[in-house]
């Protein structure tokens, strides 16, 4: 891994994709010190945030940005429910769902819908904020007033601040290495863990964690750790042979290749979306701290209790099953393999391909699915087994699978730009394989 990257600086336009990814995440990091006009951070800090609530979660995924309430408070979660959105009308609605099939064009045009429909549930959101949570009247009270002007400031700020993002974002996918928002996202987890371990100390120094109890959670997390990267890389190939063309005296075709399925061809996508659809609730719950009935219904949207540990492991779930669906068409991948004369071994071309193929890949989805869910629930588990308490979010199975997801797909990026460039001795070492197990 770390021959891949050394590798990388080694060619200069490489090295100036990685100058650029760092440049930009540099930015959105400062934008933490930034907060929005009117917000008193002290107070904010002080009485805002109880530990595993909705506030915490959302200071997790904007990395740091709302502790202060900065012009980046929300982050990039209107974008990611906006993606959602999209994504889930691009299956249902007929428009949408043409538009798809234009090829660059037609996504041109979805990505600008995405940027609107983020821009717009970022100033509901932002408005919601303010007029229930900042202002004197809300829950957090730590804004100037609950008038007009206020909530206008928090609006024009956090809009502004949401478009930046998604800029920084789509710069980094374009210019630099990786995916754009889902590396915002990793950036901010692991600027958390130095505050994270002093926190988790802290609490061992009052006595309410067990140092025994965290010195096996963190032996436990490394062999988690090495478990997800093993099945993150795990994959089914699926053999695919080519028959043999004869074009004037050439004898074409004819070669044996394999279609890579991985377990999680997913990612992190699911994890980010299921994060993103708990925190809506938990915004609109969170803001009537005195009504018991909704407090009993936001444990089951806070993952730092029981409750909202099973409602995201089941979200994590569904959603790698619905990514898996939109990424990995069957249908389209048979049609090309009749098209260039491709067939499985031992299935006929057309519709029985497909179906080998849908079969396949609902089985090793299931496992993924699994694999998610479990790595989500596990580490918190863990810790409320072995007496460490609260855990914070960095140390969470979200958070964790998160950060090893992220920079598994950069350095995968990373080797196929160095292929790309017929520099295979460069990638020999550092080069991810594929596990090839059968599932």
């Amino acid at each position: 891994m770390l021959a891949a990257f050394r590798n990388a600086l080694v060619i200069p336009d490489l090295r100036a994709k990685l100058l650029v990814t760092i440049g930009l995440l540099t930015v959105y990091r400062l934008m933490v010190f930034i907060p929005t006009p009117g917000i008193d951070i002290e107070r904010l800090r002080s009485g805002g945030f109880g530990q595993g609530d909705i506030f915490t979660l959302l200071n997790f995924i904007s990395g740091g940005n709302f502790e202060v309430f900065s012009i980046a408070a929300l982050g990039v979660i209107p974008y990611i429910t906006a993606s959602i959105i999209i994504q889930l009308l691009t299956s249902t609605y007929p428009p949408l769902e043409r538009l798809a099939r234009e090829g660059e064009e037609g996504r041109r045009k979805i990505t600008q819908y995405t940027r609107y429909g983020a821009t717009a549930l970022g100033a509901i959101q932002a408005l919601f904020l303010a007029i229930a949570l900042l202002g004197p009247s809300g829950a957090l009270k730590v804004g100037w007033s609950n008038g007009p002007f206020f909530w206008f400031i928090v609006v024009l700020t956090q809009v502004a601040g949401i478009s930046l993002v998604m800029w920084l974002g789509e710069k980094i996918s374009e210019y630099g290495v990786g995916n754009g928002i889902s590396l915002i996202i990793y950036a901010g987890i692991v600027a958390a863990f130095p505050n994270a371990i002093s926190q988790q100390f802290a609490l061992i120094s009052r006595g309410e964690a067990n140092i025994f109890g965290l010195i096996i959670y963190m032996a436990l997390l490394i062999v988690a750790i090495s478990g997800m990267v093993m099945v993150q890389q795990a994959e089914r190939r699926i053999p695919v042979q080519y028959a043999r063309k004869v074009v004037g005296r050439k004898v074409m075709g004819g070669q044996s290749t394999y279609i890579p399925l991985r377990v999680n061809a997913a990612g992190v996508i699911p994890i980010i979306f299921a994060v993103s659809i708990i925190i809506l609730p938990q915004t609109i719950i969170g803001s009537f701290p005195n009504v018991g009935w909704l407090q009993l219904v936001g444990a089951w949207f806070n993952p730092g209790q029981w409750q909202g540990l099973i409602t995201s492991t089941l979200l994590i779930m569904a959603f790698t099953y619905f990514y898996t669906q939109i990424s990995f068409d069957p249908r389209r991948i048979s049609e090309n393999l009749r098209e260039y004369g491709g067939f499985v071994p031992g299935v006929r071309p057309g519709q029985p391909t497909t179906e080998h193929l849908t079969r396949i890949t609902t089985r090793i989805t299931l496992w993924g699915a699994l694999f998610l869910g479990a790595v989500n629930a596990l580490p918190q588990t863990l810790g409320w087994a072995t007496g460490t308490g609260q855990l914070s979010f960095a140390f969470s199975g979200t958070g964790l699978l998160i950060v090893v997801g992220v920079a598994l797909d950069t350095l995968r990026q990373i080797e196929s730009q160095l292929m790309m460039r017929h520099y295979e001795g460069f990638v020999s070492k550092g080069r991810i394989r594929g596990r090839g197990r059968r599932f």
